[in-house]
């Protein structure tokens, strides 16, 4: 009776949380925060306790560690439910004509980009404290543009189908997070490196070049519903995704070069 009056109790909590708007998109964001926080704290723990080579590892090699562990549970969360938002979920379908797409939003979209902007601007904070360790300026500017576009289409809901698109691009990195281990812990010349590669080489033509093509015949068939939103919305729509592309075609040559240098070396 008690564990039943408890559950009540929580699901009656979470249904007043997921109904308080206004408060959403702020504990979302906060909640974005401790979790990374929690993440790093954990993979400190676990990798210490589980990897021999970790604590033989410089500060900043366990601290970019840690912090890639942090954007590997972030991509996979924002991944699966972003996918499952535009793709599967019928809050952005066609066929529901109550309203326009570009200005469609629910609770658990919003929340879910709080948690989203919460990791963003953790991740931005380590790479200001750590600069230039963590990234560069392209980081910087990628990570700007990020939060911009998340927190407009949080607090607005305007343009959240193609804020969910372009975080569908969020499938890559754990990927490319994976390659930085194996060749941490010097797996540099196994089989599992070579796979490794061929994996994001593929990941990232399909969820950064080809998805971004799709963003864009997306936007060109609800061109008429993309005119209706405020400029600020509009320039989001049209210039975050273009500047994306651009710096995903930059990185996708530095990726195929990679790979031909990896594949050049074990013949």
């Amino acid at each position: 009776m008690a564990v039943s009056y408890y559950q009540n109790q929580a699901e009656h909590l979470m249904k007043e949380y997921m109904l308080a708007d206004p408060f959403v998109p702020y504990t979302s964001v906060v909640g974005g925060i401790l979790a990374c926080k929690l993440v790093y704290d954990l993979t400190q723990l676990i990798s210490a306790l589980n990897f021999k080579s970790y604590p033989s590892l410089s500060y900043m090699k366990r601290v970019e560690w840690n912090n890639r562990a942090i954007s590997t549970v972030h991509a996979i969360f924002i991944t699966v439910l972003s996918l499952y938002l535009v793709f599967w979920s019928d809050l952005f379908a066609d066929y529901q004509l109550n309203d326009l797409i570009t200005y469609r939003s629910s609770s658990l979209s919003t929340s879910i980009l709080g948690v989203s902007v919460g990791y963003f601007l953790t991740d931005l904070g380590m790479i200001f404290w750590f600069y230039p360790l963590l990234g560069g300026m392209e980081y910087v500017i990628h990570h700007l543009l990020s939060i911009a576009s998340l927190a407009y289409a949080m607090l607005t809901s305007e343009g959240q189908v193609y804020t969910f698109m372009v975080l569908i691009s969020e499938t890559t990195t754990p990927g490319i997070n994976l390659r930085w281990y194996l060749d941490t812990v010097g797996m540099k010349k196994s089989k599992a490196y070579l796979i490794n590669g061929v994996v994001v080489f593929l990941s990232w033509l399909v969820a950064r070049i080809l998805l971004f093509v799709y963003i864009f015949y997306h936007v060109y068939l609800h061109l008429d519903q993309v005119n209706q939103l405020q400029v600020f919305g509009k320039l989001l729509v049209f210039v975050v995704p273009l500047a994306l592309t651009v710096m995903n075609l930059l990185w996708f040559g530095k990726i195929i070069k990679g790979l031909k240098k990896t594949i050049a070396k074990r013949q």
